[in-house]
Parts: C-alpha cells; sequence; structure tokens
C-alpha cells in the first residue's frame, strides 16, 4: 500500500518536473529588458535550447526587448506578458530572410508554434523603413526607390509553411512592410490580436496568403493598406476552408479584400460577423484580376460606416500569360453600409490617394469580363445601402444611352479598383458580364437627388430582383434600366 503511494507521488512529482522544465523566464538567457541591449542572438538561442529539448514556453515579463529576426521553431510558444514588449531594431542590417522574406518575427516549417499573451510585438516600422531607403537610395541595399519609398524593407511577422499556429491576445504594429503575414500556413488559430499597420506605406494589415484551415477571431485591423486580405501567390495553392468572424477592421484602402495576386484561388470561405469603419475604398472586394479562382465564399452580417464603397466583385486579366480566372458562388447578406461624401480615412497617417476623378459617388459593382468571362451566382440579401446622393451631371456625367453604355472600357490590364471605370451609370448598383444575380430584401437609399438610376445592369443573363426598395427624393424616377440584358425577374 505504501510502496504503491510512493510510487504514485513519485510518478506525479515526474509529471510536474517536466511541466515545470518546459517553462523558461528570458533572463535565464541573459535577455535584456531595457530597451538598448540588442538581444537578437540570445532569443534565438533561447528559442532554440527550447525546440530542441523537447519544446516549452518562454516567458517575456515587462520591460522592452531589443531584437532583429527572431526565426520561431518546433513545439516552442512565446509568453509575451502584459507590459513585455518585442521591439524591433530600426538598423536594416539587423533583419534576416525567413523563407525568401525579410521580417522581424519569422518561422518557416515549423510546427506547433503559438505567441500568445497581453503583450506587444512592435516593428518599429517607420523609423526602420526610412533606414531602409536612406540605404537603397545610396545604393548600398539594392532595391526600388519609386515616389521616395523603400522598396526592400521587412515585414512585421511573416509564417510561411507551417502548421498547428496560434496567436491569441498579442498586439502586432509598425511593420515596415506588410504587418502579419501567414503564407501556406495550415491549422492556424489567430484569436484576439490586435494588428495595427499604418508605419509606412502599403502597410497591409493581415495578408492570408493560401492558407488551409485558419481561423482570425475576434481581432481588430487598422492597416494603411488592405485590412483583412486574402492573396494567392502560388498557381499551385489555394487559402481554403477560412473563417474571419468577430472582427473590426479600419483601412486606408479596404477593409476586406481578395486579391490583387490570385494566382492559384479562394474557395470555402465564411467572412461573418464583422465590423467595417473609416475605410477609403471597399467593405468587400473580391478581385481575380490573374486568373485563379473564387467560389463557394459566404459574407455575413458585415455593418460598414463611413466606407468609400461597399461592394466590388471583379473579374480581369492582369496577367495575359494564364488563363481569365472565375469568380463564382458568392452569397453576400445581411450587410449595413453607410457611403460618406466626404474622404472617410482623412487625417489618418497615410491616407489612401485621391484618384479617379472626376466621378460622382461609385456604386456597389459587379463586373465580369467581355468574352463569356461572366461572374455567376451571385446572391445579395438583405441588404442596407445609404448614400449621400447628389451626383450631379454637370461634375461628370455617363448616360443610359447605348453608346454611352457601350463606352465604358473593359480595362482587363487595370488594377481592380471599385473607381477605375470613372464616373458609371447608377448611383447605386452598377452590374455587367454577369450570370445568376439575385437581389433580394434591398433597400437602396440616396439621401439627396442623384441624376442616375439606383441600379443599372448591362449585358448580363439571369437577374432576379425581389423586393427590392429605393428611397431617394424624386419618388417618380425610374430607377432600375438595364441594357443587352436577357432574363431578368422583378418579383
Amino acid at each position: 500500500m505504501y510502496k504503491k503511494t510512493f510510487l504514485l507521488c513519485l510518478f506525479g512529482a515526474c509529471c510536474m518536473m517536466q511541466v515545470a522544465a518546459g517553462e523558461y523566464n528570458a533572463s535565464l538567457f541573459g535577455i535584456k529588458s531595457n530597451g538598448t541591449t540588442l538581444n537578437t542572438r540570445s532569443i534565438q538561442k533561447a528559442i532554440d535550447h527550447i525546440s530542441e529539448n523537447g519544446g516549452g514556453t518562454l516567458h517575456f515579463y515587462v520591460g522592452r526587448y531589443l531584437t532583429g529576426t527572431i526565426t520561431l521553431k518546433s513545439n516552442v510558444t512565446i509568453h509575451l506578458h502584459e507590459g513585455a514588449i518585442l521591439l524591433g531594431s530600426t538598423n536594416p542590417y539587423d533583419y534576416e530572410q525567413v523563407a525568401h522574406n525579410l521580417t522581424f518575427i519569422g518561422a518557416y516549417r515549423a510546427e506547433n508554434i503559438a505567441v500568445i499573451g497581453q503583450g506587444v510585438i512592435d516593428g518599429q516600422g517607420r523609423e526602420l523603413a526610412y533606414n531602409f531607403l536612406d540605404q537603397q537610395q545610396k545604393g548600398i541595399i539594392k532595391g526600388s526607390t519609386t515616389y521616395d519609398r523603400a522598396g526592400v524593407r521587412s515585414k512585421g511577422v511573416y509564417l510561411r509553411e507551417c502548421k498547428n499556429v496560434t496567436f491569441r491576445g498579442v498586439t502586432v504594429k509598425n511593420g515596415a512592410d506588410w504587418t502579419f503575414v501567414p503564407d501556406q500556413c495550415e491549422d492556424m488559430l489567430v484569436d484576439s490580436v490586435a494588428v495595427i499597420g499604418h508605419a509606412f506605406w502599403n502597410n497591409d494589415g493581415i495578408d492570408i496568403v493560401d492558407c488551409k484551415n485558419f481561423k482570425l477571431l475576434h481581432s481588430f485591423v487598422d492597416a494603411a493598406d488592405d485590412a483583412i486580405c486574402f492573396k494567392s501567390h502560388d498557381a499551385n495553392a489555394a487559402s481554403d476552408n477560412v473563417e474571419v468572424r468577430s472582427c473590426v477592421a479600419r483601412s486606408s484602402a479596404s477593409a476586406i479584400k481578395f486579391g490583387t495576386v490570385s494566382a492559384g484561388g479562394y474557395k470555402n470561405i465564411r467572412i461573418i460577423n464583422n465590423k467595417v469603419y473609416n475605410t477609403h475604398r471597399s467593405a468587400i472586394t473580391i478581385a481575380i484580376p490573374d486568373g485563379g479562382y473564387a467560389e463557394n465564399i459566404l459574407i455575413d452580417s458585415l455593418y460598414a460606416y463611413n466606407t468609400s464603397n461597399a461592394i466590388y466583385l471583379r473579374i480581369g486579366a492582369r496577367n495575359t500569360s494564364r488563363p481569365v480566372g472565375t469568380l463564382k458562388n458568392v452569397t453576400i447578406q445581411n450587410l449595413y453600409c453607410e457611403i460618406p461624401e466626404a474622404k472617410a480615412d482623412a487625417a489618418y497617417p497615410y491616407e489612401g490617394p485621391i484618384e479617379d476623378n472626376p466621378r460622382n459617388i461609385s456604386p456597389a459593382s459587379i463586373v465580369g469580363l467581355a468574352g463569356g468571362h461572366n461572374i455567376e451566382n451571385v446572391t445579395l440579401r438583405n441588404i442596407t445601402l445609404v448614400y449621400p446622393g447628389g451626383g450631379s451631371p454637370y461634375y461628370a456625367h455617363r448616360g443610359l444611352s447605348p453608346a454611352e453604355l457601350d463606352s465604358i472600357p473593359e480595362m482587363p490590364r487595370s488594377y481592380p479598383e471599385f473607381s477605375q471605370f470613372v464616373e458609371l451609370p447608377a448611383w447605386a448598383f452598377w452590374v455587367r458580364h454577369a450570370k445568376n444575380v439575385i437581389f433580394e430584401n434591398i433597400t437602396l437609399k440616396a439621401k439627396a437627388y442623384d441624376y442616375r438610376p439606383a441600379i443599372v445592369i448591362q449585358e448580363s443573363d439571369g437577374i432576379t430582383l425581389r423586393n427590392v426598395l429605393y428611397d431617394e427624393p424624386d419618388k417618380r424616377k425610374k430607377q432600375l434600366h438595364t441594357y443587352k440584358t436577357t432574363n431578368i425577374v422583378q418579383e
């Protein structure tokens, strides 16, 4: 009896020792929290040691831990306790490539990795980007300096081909390039994270690149460029089974965007119960300009305020060496969007450009490509769009005559943006080269008179309008105009 009890106690003590052995304080490895000591080699040694010895957790407590590139390794958790800041060096030469990308925090083909806690990853991207620019202008670092912007600079977090990844609770901010980039990762959870990316031009928030079984939950993203952005860089890969739920996004470009690079594709994507505000371009953009595909996409319960455009779905042909891509089976439902008259991102550090003028407020658009490249099977349900109205033909004009509608360019090779066609003939929705589109329970409101009708549909087939309500000061105006469109049903 006593022997059995002794053995059980010994076994329990061994288990406790193993758990304790997997917990490491940063100070154990000589890592300093004074904000001035460069800790790159010490932090990397700690991560390597933990990974090589069965895995565990590296704890950072209150302090500022200055470092260059850190590469996460398998079975290692970084726990940033409240008040702990991993602080990026402002010296460009403290950064290394991880899977061919300069980055602050990186990982390549690592498994079972995590960054958790209430601490901060701060890349100090603005000062770092200008230091990269200085070295590129002097010719020491090779790279483009178009518009006096550093073409080569480091990302905030870049993870490539990693599995079983968790980021929870932390703040990731001030990358010199894109802020947070999971690339071809599988089984990844990003939960209750803040991603803040307006340290420099082209700061995307989180770019989800060809990832599978990926969840972004309860997070906040504020970016100078696209906020929550799906990309597909590899023609042999795709984003598949991705969920974005209960997040808030703000952008000086688009808030929730697919593209622009669409080498592979996107499928089985669910974007549910999110909010967008103060966004310069579209609340939702799905763009297929480089081949590839987008299909089986659900966007449900999105609330957008002070956002310059609601929806932009687009097929292009920017990459002429590949077949034109496809965009189909998209449902957007329970959407409320208020479009402002003024610039939605005014006074942010890096505002979106004022471009494609003169034009009145652009409508939401579904735009395929001539030659049979239709956007197919789109359902728009329970949607309210509130526009300022006030479109004036004396500022910009696009009429409804066949010649005027035919004159709208195809622009297959242009960068896909809702304003690219300049003045459009509708104030709420413009549809061209689409097939099987359902409008159901739609309310379109213009606060002031607009010279254009609410909806223009051209060169399309199979359009159903069910319970579409128009609220504009001129109650007598015809609000639907169709051209070269077949199989239209109004209920």
